[in-house]
Parts: C-alpha cells; structure tokens; sequence
C-alpha cells in the first residue's frame, strides 16, 4: 500500500464513499432496535452513534493515519502542506428518532476539508440507497444522476416548504401556499432541497458538525444557507461552537426571501 502522501483526490474521494457505505451496513445492524417501550432509546441511539464513529476511526487510521477528525473546539489553526491538512467532519447519525423507530429517513455524513477549507461532501441513507455528494466548487450528484436545486421562480400551491420538528412553535405560516412538511432529519432535507424535491427547508439545533457535508452539497447544486434575516450564513465561523443558535433556510437565492415573506415569527 502507498504512503498517504501519495495519495491523489480521487484516491480520497473513494475512501469516503466506500467506507459511508461500509459504515451504513454497520449501522443497518442497529436500525429499529430501539426499545417500543420507550418514548425514545437513547441507549440504543448512543451505542449505534459510539460504534460507528469508532469504526469511521478506525477505518482512516488504517488508510490515512496522518489525517484528522474534527471535534469541537478543535484547536488545530495552522496551515500545512503535510497530511495533516485533511480534516474529516463526521456525522455518525443524523435523524437519531427516525433510526430507532425503524423509519428509514436517516443517514450519515462525512465531509473533508483541507486546510481548513471544505472540499468534498457525502450524505448516505443506508436504509434507502440513497446518496448524495460533491465536491466544492463542482457539481452535485444523487447517485449517479447530477442534481440542482429547483429552478421554480416563485413559490406556489405546489411548493414544499421543509422544516423542523418544533417549527409551529416559533413561526406563524399560514398564508404559505404550498405544502410544509418535516420528514425528522435535516440533512435529508437539505438533501431534497439540492435535488429540486423541496424549494426550500428551515432547520434549527444544528452544529458545525452537522452541516459541514450536506453545506459543500447544496451548495454546489446552485442552493444555500441563509440567517432567518436573510443574511449570509458561514458556516467556517461555528467551527468551535457546539449549537448554531441561529434558525436557517435552505434555498436557492431568489427563493430565500420569498420564503421569508410567508413567515412570521411567534413572540
């Protein structure tokens, strides 16, 4: 096996996607195991959540032992040209009460960043086969099939607002036309907002953790993250943050504000 210097992109590129799907068969053997006497089994959740983000460890120090993994509060701020300028951001599991139900809208994210900066995105439902990925600057793919986000000019009674699961509590959305809808994982609607699926999402309690892959995805499908103001969201300023206090819509730029003449926020 070669030294990891001498690795290429692409080299890295197969790593991630084969090594999400790996992780996805791992987590298959925990999914819908939850306790049904239970509201919600965070055991379960914790171990499954444990267990992969060992695994996804263990699998790139085998690979690439000069590499980084991102946790909060990371402290590494120096520019290098050595292996060590790659960083991966790893979302064990995203839409944890979808999982333990036995619902199948989950996934796992990984995104790589060098120096810093993003470069590669993947998001994997392993309960459907559905993944999508990219790389930054670049373009967006669901499987094999290139994706954009949806080019309707203006928001209609065929629209599909996406949101979070306590949205009614803080906003007011009834002159919205369209359909609004929360499928319980954020990265699967970002997902569906890069695809075209949904014209736009709310989402709300996230992470740098949590974002940093489906970012580099909607982004490079022609969408964005945007403030509940309407302002740009970066997402490189929460990097040692553990929550985004800040609400945030997903969507292309011209149908950002039009999503936010329709809501109004609850005092």
């Amino acid at each position: 096996m070669k030294e990891s210097k001498d690795q290429g992109f692409d080299d890295l590129i197969k790593f991630a996607t084969d090594v999400i799907h790996r992780a996805g068969e791992e987590a298959l053997s925990y999914f819908g195991k939850g306790d049904p006497c239970v509201k919600f089994d965070d055991g379960l959740v914790i171990e499954a959540e444990l267990h992969l983000t060992e695994f996804f460890r263990d699998q790139l120090d085998a690979r690439f032992p000069e590499h980084q993994v991102f946790k909060n509060n990371q402290d590494k701020k120096v520019y290098t040209h050595e292996e060590n300028r790659h960083l991966w951001v790893c979302n064990a599991l995203d839409g944890v009460a979808n999982f333990q139900a036995g619902i199948p809208v989950w996934g796992i994210s990984l995104a790589l960043l060098e120096n810093f900066w993003p470069i590669f995105g993947v998001f994997y439902m392993p309960a459907t086969g559905d993944l999508f990925y990219a790389q930054a600057d670049s373009n967006a793919y669901w499987g094999n099939k290139e994706i954009s986000v949806s080019n309707q000019e203006s928001i209609d009674d065929e629209s599909l607002l996406l949101t979070y699961s306590r949205f009614h509590h803080h906003y007011s959305s009834s002159s919205f036309p369209g359909k609004i809808r929360d499928f319980g994982c954020t990265s699967t609607h970002i997902c569906y907002v890069a695809t075209g699926r949904a014209e736009a999402a709310i989402i709300a309690n996230e992470s740098y953790q949590d974002l940093a892959a489906t970012c580099i995805i909607v982004e490079a499908a022609g969408g964005k993250i945007y403030k509940m103001d309407g302002n740009d969201f970066s997402l490189s300023e929460y990097s040692d943050a553990h929550r985004i206090d800040d609400h945030l819509i997903v969507a292309a730029p011209d149908i950002c504000s039009q999503v936010r003449d329709y809501l109004k926020e609850i005092s």
